[in-house]
């Protein structure tokens, strides 16, 4: 049974009751997650690691999803039964907790013609500091919203924002998040005497009848994104900790793709070596993995075909840094019979 109904987070008045914790929702209800860094996905549901708990269901594990930061309506639990029953909306939904700085929810110029509340817009807020939600979506599950905010008719378009910080409970960096922004002029800020209102400052009942002038624009350092969204492009690094380092055999498979230098990091987890010209490293609480963060310039194309390099016994996640950046790297998943863990990984040099 879920932790929680949806009935517990009543939608009306808009956005509606929000939980204070961070859940994946399935049809009427929500289970509770919490931050694991020794966990595959780096989260679980109860002692289960949230990719497993999906797989169970049959759902696509975080890998396979795109983070998009939900500041209105999106994060209430009873919004996404109604996504589930008026839009055909499927599938876990992974709705995580995350702070914002620099960024801020402002009542919208117009109201919605549904019921004539008046919703919420994403804007610049120098030195703001707030509390929104991340939905990690499918791109299935991000075409259902891109019905209900209107982004084919123009209400809402889907950028990628660089302005501010997102942060995850877990601490993790989301930079260039996905976010519907306002487009049409009845969803750009709405300024009273020069000023954006704050969601947090005015609830619905006495921001629906506020009168005042139509924003310029959001203030927003944010691209617009064309078509869907693919969860391989996202995040543009990747952490190497064997044969595809810098020097290692390997490396030239990655060298022609990186954005820039590599940098040495170390990431939670056990490094194995396998005995087999190559290491392994486990999601665990070992002492850590050290390697080298690699940025990539088109990481949709250079993924796949570092998938099939890596071979079955691999899968890839997303980890983060110990300051948080969020970046890809492989995990073994196969039997670890006659590994022994080691330190550090000595990629021999090519000749």
């Amino acid at each position: 049974m879920p932790d929680f109904p949806d009935a517990a987070y009543p939608a009306a008045p808009y956005p509606g009751v929000v939980p204070d914790r961070s859940f994946v929702h399935v049809d009427g209800g929500g289970f509770a997650l919490a931050p694991d860094p020794s966990a595959r996905s780096s989260w679980r549901v109860g002692d289960t690691d949230l990719d497993a708990w999906l797989a169970g269901r049959g759902a696509p594990p975080l890998a396979a999803r795109v983070p998009l930061l939900t500041y209105g309506s999106n994060r209430n639990p009873a919004k996404i039964g109604w996504l589930r029953r008026e839009l055909g909306l499927g599938g876990p939904v992974v709705v995580l907790r995350a702070r914002t700085t620099g960024l801020t929810a402002v009542w919208a110029h117009g109201l919605r013609v549904v019921d004539d509340q008046r919703p919420a817009v994403l804007a610049a807020g120098p030195g703001l500091v707030e509390e929104h939600s991340v939905w990690f979506a499918t791109p299935e599950q991000v075409a259902v919203l891109d019905v209900c905010e209107g982004r084919s008719s123009g209400r809402y378009r889907l950028a990628r924002v660089r302005t501010g910080e997102v942060r995850t409970e877990d601490g993790t960096l989301l930079d260039d998040v996905l976010a519907y922004l306002g487009r049409a002029g009845i969803r750009r800020p709405l300024l009273v005497d020069g000023e954006p209102v704050r969601c947090t400052d005015l609830p619905q009942t006495a921001a629906r009848v506020l009168r005042g002038e139509q924003a310029p624009s959001d203030g927003l350092d944010a691209t617009t994104l064309a078509g869907a969204p693919v969860p391989d492009s996202w995040p543009a690094r990747l952490f190497v900790y064997g044969t595809l380092q810098p020097g290692a055999r390997s490396w030239h498979l990655l060298a022609g793709a990186a954005a820039g230098p590599a940098e040495p990091v170390t990431v939670p987890g056990t490094l194995l070596d396998t005995g087999l010209g190559y290491p392994a490293m486990l999601r665990d609480a070992g002492r850590g993995v050290p390697g080298h963060l690699v940025p990539l310039r088109d990481p949709a194309a250079l993924l796949p075909r570092l998938d099939r390099f890596e071979g079955p016994g691999y899968v890839r996640v997303r980890v983060a840094t110990p300051d948080g950046r969020s970046c890809w790297t492989y995990v073994w998943t196969a039997p670890t019979h006659g590994f022994r863990p080691v330190e550090r990984w000595s990629a021999p040099h090519r000749a």
